[in-house]
């Protein structure tokens, strides 16, 4: 006898870079269809991401039907080349899930994901549910909720359009940084810097930076690079053994600061 795949219904929730604040209209009534809210728990150093998400859900939802399910997320390792880091951690990621959606979660219930920032930018959450359903032992019905990216947030903290008239907008990470400064003429944001690409670029470049953008820990710098390069680390540093985590973003401009043309 065939079986039958299992079918769960799933809202991958965007919920913004940080600040409970940035929870859309639209982030607040999927969760609150949400039966099961599914919460990563990446361990000590990051329970302030966990208490996040359990704010969001207190300040927002309306009753208490929903049940929360915290679920902890393993270390990735580093051992390795990065890409093949990614998909072994990926898939370990996977096999939790599918515990979760197998047996947390009914067939005629709702569970939600809450991604920070934005679902479609660097986020394996989508990647993993797709690579769920494509094995065929679940039939999944996902619906994606877009959030505020911290992309978006710095920008606005900062006050400046990202974009320049007539030219190319690059988002990389700071391990791609590091390999060299691309040679797109336009803005570059980074994210996702635990290579410090920082320093191997030149002094010349404006930099918009920012950590736990919109949120009360916000930390806003701005300058010719040479300037605050060394300031930039130092926040780093002292953020990171503060809270256990440094979550930061950069836009970097090749002309000296200019945005909007």
């Amino acid at each position: 006898m065939e079986t039958q795949p299992v079918k769960r219904r799933i809202s991958v929730i965007g919920i913004g870079a940080g600040n409970p604040e940035y929870m859309t209209v639209q982030a607040i009534n999927a969760l609150n269809r949400a039966q099961v809210v599914f919460l990563p728990n990446k361990g000590a150093d990051k329970a302030g991401l966990l208490h996040l998400r359990h704010e969001i859900c207190d300040r927002y939802m309306d009753g208490e039907a929903c049940r929360f399910v915290e679920f902890d997320i393993p270390e990735r390792s580093k051992a390795g080349a990065y890409k093949t880091d990614v998909k072994e951690w990926r898939a370990k990621v996977r096999q939790i899930y599918e515990r979760l959606l197998r047996d947390e979660l009914a067939e005629d219930d709702v569970g939600a994901f809450l991604v920070w920032g934005d679902p479609s930018l660097y986020d394996g959450t989508l990647g993993i549910l797709d690579r769920i359903h494509a094995t065929g032992a679940f039939d999944l019905n996902v619906d994606v909720i877009p959030g505020i990216s911290s992309v978006s947030a710095l920008a606005a903290r900062h006050k400046v359009a990202l974009n320049r008239i007539g030219e190319s907008l690059t988002i990389m990470t700071g391990r791609q940084l590091a390999a060299g400064f691309p040679d797109t003429g336009g803005n570059v944001v980074v994210m996702l810097d635990t290579q410090k690409g920082l320093q191997e670029i030149d002094g010349d470049i404006h930099i918009r930076w920012g950590a736990y953008v919109g949120s009360p820990d916000e930390i806003l710098v701005e300058g010719k690079l040479r300037d605050v390069r060394d300031e930039i680390e130092r926040l780093r540093e002292v953020s990171r053994e503060t809270h256990g985590w440094v979550m930061d973003t950069y836009v970097l401009s090749p002309d000296g600061g200019s945005t909007g043309d």
